[in-house]
């Protein structure tokens, strides 16, 4: 087995208290750690910048201590390094439910409150708000009560920048020898960042002033990211040093089963929700009491109907389209928490042939079980050099497009064949793949050899895929994969553990990181300086 395997799972999830809600505190922690991941500005949107003289003058930003951290101090230009990625980082995350979570990016974040239901999506924990806040004569009656956004994204910020320091001073301690693709990937980061900022006709200082605040100079910049990379590459050191026994791998599993188990099962949905109508002068008109109540009892009816159908003999498929239901046929599905469904498809009386109904609010379904398991199919480690398409000039739809796009694709061919037959030439072992890869892939993985460790079946898009689980393959083998991306110069590492134990051993060294990263922090004292962080964000 690789030894770099959890490069790409390392998450780092809270620790498990409750195996219920262990997938969510995991999922959080995994969201809040991505954010130290964010240093590059990916493209040139710039920001509003504050207009006023003194913010725009570099000198109070880059001398202005806006946080000390275990006795080390931070301008506010450094704070607005983490705090501006950690809001960038949540904006791409939850780009479709800004709106739902009443995130509004038009207005200031100091102006916001964070909702209880947007703190129970994300798993805060609001604080306490005094009922007689709103009172207070001295409150500025436009302030909001409560966390506000910018709370959140200056917490996580700091949070970020604690974990950093400690870690970096504990690597140190140990004389980390930190890998060269830490400074392959800082010089290809800061070439990103210049290309952007070309890209947008203005200097790399014009640029960072624009998106993380005035201060913010091109070292400040280049330090930070340093310290990330530096700081990932020894947490990465230190998952990829844990390994688990067969038996602490069942006891895992056995634990929280529900999170690793599959079902295969069979569904009808029917909506039992009366429509709206229009009046004469196109306002809408909701459904009455009595309407919705109809519509309530037609549909169980037709979920019951469908049901006895089945009972006897009938074929669900056909039953749902006789009664307006809507079918639905998952070979592998996985547990949700709270949801109707899994909690009766999960329930450990369940037999292959048990079916019901089942209502989820005016929803009504009709449900048939099959079976429960676990992924017992082996995944797999494999390195790839990937070479883009090329960018053509030609519009889809334009003449010459299609002929232009197989050229393209035909060039990705060739340089990827030449990059396989470059290093057949040579040594020809993994580690010489893994150094091309770091030269030539415009994959993220180019940064570790290449690899992608504990690959399952269907994961990856379908020529790769399809390469990848041949039965026939072997480790060592090699060959040239086309797919929507590029061309793909394959190395297969071998295969791993089974999907359901790479499940399993990512949920332990999360923990463990969990307890690492505790250790790390626990004595660790953050002061904030009011004066400089009146200048943050």
């Amino acid at each position: 087995m690789s030894a770099s395997r959890e490069k790409q799972n390392r998450q780092a999830a809270a620790g498990r208290t409750d195996p219920k809600t262990a997938r969510e505190a995991q999922q959080r922690k995994e969201e809040k750690r991505s954010n130290l991941l964010y240093g590059v500005i990916a493209a040139a949107v710039l920001i509003a910048v504050i207009a006023s003289f003194v913010w725009r003058s570099d000198f109070i930003p880059k001398t202005t201590t806006a946080a000390t951290i275990d006795g080390e101090k931070y301008t506010v230009a450094e704070v607005n390094y983490y705090y501006q990625t950690a809001y960038r980082n949540f904006l791409d995350q939850y780009s479709y439910f800004t709106s739902y979570l009443g995130l509004n990016t038009n207005a200031t974040l100091q102006s916001q409150a964070i909702s209880e239901t947007a703190a129970a999506m994300l798993g805060i924990e609001l604080p306490e708000v005094d009922p007689d806040a709103a009172k207070d004569p001295d409150r500025d009656p436009l302030a909001p009560i409560g966390m506000t956004w910018h709370d959140y994204f200056l917490d996580q910020a700091l949070d970020n920048m604690t974990v950093i320091q400690a870690a970096l001073k504990s690597a140190e301690a140990e004389n980390f020898a930190y890998p060269a693709s830490v400074q392959v990937q800082y010089d290809d980061n800061m070439n990103a960042l210049k290309s952007a900022a070309a890209a947008s006709g203005i200097s790399v200082s014009q640029y960072l002033k624009a998106n993380f605040g005035a201060g913010l100079t091109e070292k400040v910049y280049g330090d930070q990211l340093m310290r990330v990379l530096r700081y990932s590459a020894y947490a990465d050191a230190y998952q990829n040093s844990l390994s688990y026994s067969d038996s602490e791998l069942e006891e895992a599993y056995s634990a929280d089963p529900n999170s690793y188990d599959h079902v295969s099962y069979e569904s009808v949905s029917i909506s039992g929700a009366a429509e709206s109508t229009t009046d004469a002068e196109g306002n809408t008109v909701e459904p009455t009491e009595e309407e919705s109540a109809a519509a309530l009892a037609a549909a169980q009816d037709a979920a019951q109907t469908i049901l006895n159908g089945f009972e006897t003999g009938g074929n669900l498929e056909d039953l749902a389209n006789e009664n307006d239901g809507t079918y639905n046929k998952n070979e592998s599905g996985s547990y949700t928490s709270g949801s109707v469904l899994s909690e009766w498809l999960y329930d450990g009386a369940r037999k292959s042939g048990d079916a019901t109904t089942l209502a989820d609010g005016t929803v009504q379904y009709v449900v048939v079980f099959h079976d429960r398991f676990r992924d017992e199919n082996p995944t797999i480690d494999i390195r790839h050099i990937l070479v883009s398409l090329g960018t053509g000039s030609i519009a889809e739809g334009e003449e010459g497009y299609e002929d232009e796009q197989a050229q393209l694709k035909a060039d990705a061919h060739a340089k990827a064949e030449a990059l396989l037959s470059q290093w057949q030439s040579g040594e020809a072992t993994e580690a010489s793949f893994a150094d091309l890869a770091m030269k030539e892939s415009v994959d993220g993985s180019k940064y570790n050899g290449g690899l992608y460790t504990e690959v399952y079946q269907g994961q990856m898009v379908a020529e790769f895929n399809d390469w990848c689980f041949d039965a026939a393959r072997q480790p060592g083998d090699t060959g040239i994969v086309d797919t929507q991306f590029g061309s793909h110069v394959m190395y297969f590492s071998g295969v791993n553990m089974n999907r359901w134990q790479t499940q399993a051993a990512t949920a332990l060294r999360n923990e463990a990181y969990t307890v690492w990263e505790n250790n790390l922090t626990e004595n660790i004292t953050v002061q904030r300086d009011e004066s400089g962080m009146k200048l943050i964000g």
